[in-house]
């Protein structure tokens, strides 16, 4: 079914504030997967706040998250018929272990592919300090299966060139996530049933619920912050993919990394890719990430 443009550009993203905690912290870390190794010390800043609490950079993907506004009638969209298509973060600043923070969000395009076609709805998110200094700016593709038809742009945002990947990767990470994993990483605020309840992701086409992409995505940046930074969380500064195929709860995600920055991720049991079109950049490549 269509989108409705006008009630999706009228509807109001509600801001949303949080007081960030250790807890808050250590959870997330949890949430996406760490600490399955409890003799791990590198990992124990972040899931012990005894011992931290350190953030997690891709925390700022859930902090002050707005929740599934898409599933709100008012939003003129099919909250069945939404996938998760792509998404970046750009870091401007340390990712706060606790403090209030606020975040505000808007559409920026949308983009019709044409009658029984999807819709892509593009999203910017920017997550403020109690001090009103903006630390992290998101940006989220959301896709809208046979969204399109309303007459509306077939064109996206122009983008940037990306690295590609050459050769053999130089550094493979494979994670685990636990058969649990989606229904613990929605408390971080996305409580979409597509990733708990069976009968609403079987009206989806899955036979099962599937897990978070920002969960998918929180598992790669903890695979770059381990196999690439030594877990030196001052210098990742931008992460974006493109999700390619869900991830199912219990599998493991290999995430395979090369040395310019480039990056893909699949499923080791069903030998899929999972995110693609992935790229880092490190404090030195600051210019080029704030840019």
């Amino acid at each position: 079914m269509p989108l409705d443009p006008e009630k999706l550009l009228n509807f109001r993203i509600p801001s949303v504030r949080q007081t960030v905690t250790p807890r808050d912290a250590a959870f997330y870390a949890l949430s996406i997967g760490m600490g399955r190794d409890p003799t791990d010390l590198a990992q124990l800043p972040f899931v012990d706040p005894l011992r931290g609490p350190v953030a997690m950079p891709g925390m700022a993907l859930v902090l002050a998250h707005p929740g599934f506004w898409l599933g709100h009638p008012d939003s003129g969209v099919d909250p069945v018929a939404v996938l998760h298509a792509g998404q970046s973060m750009l870091l401007l600043g340390p990712v706060p272990a606790q403090g209030e923070v606020e975040s505000t969000t808007r559409v920026t395009h949308i983009v019709d592919k044409g009658a029984g076609k999807p819709a892509l709805i593009f999203t910017e998110t920017d997550i403020r300090d109690d001090r009103g200094t903006c630390f992290a700016r998101l940006d989220r593709t959301v896709y809208i299966r046979s969204g399109g038809g309303f007459g509306g742009d077939a064109h996206g945002p122009q983008k940037a060139s990306l690295p590609v990947p050459e050769g053999k990767a130089g550094l493979v990470v494979d994670l685990p996530t636990g058969p649990e994993q989606a229904l613990i990483y929605r408390l971080n605020g996305d409580l979409n049933p597509l990733h708990s309840d069976p009968a609403v992701a079987a009206r989806a086409g899955f036979h099962a619920p599937i897990l978070h992409g920002l969960c998918t995505m929180g598992v790669i940046v903890h695979a770059i912050l381990r196999g690439q930074l030594g877990y030196r969380t001052e210098r990742l500064r931008a992460v974006q993919l493109r999700f390619a195929t869900p991830v199912f709860p219990g599998e493991t995600i290999r995430t395979q990394i090369w040395d310019n920055g480039a990056f893909r991720a699949s499923v080791v049991e069903r030998n899929v890719i999972v995110a693609d079109d992935g790229c880092f950049l490190t404090s030195q490549d600051e210019g080029d990430a704030t840019s």
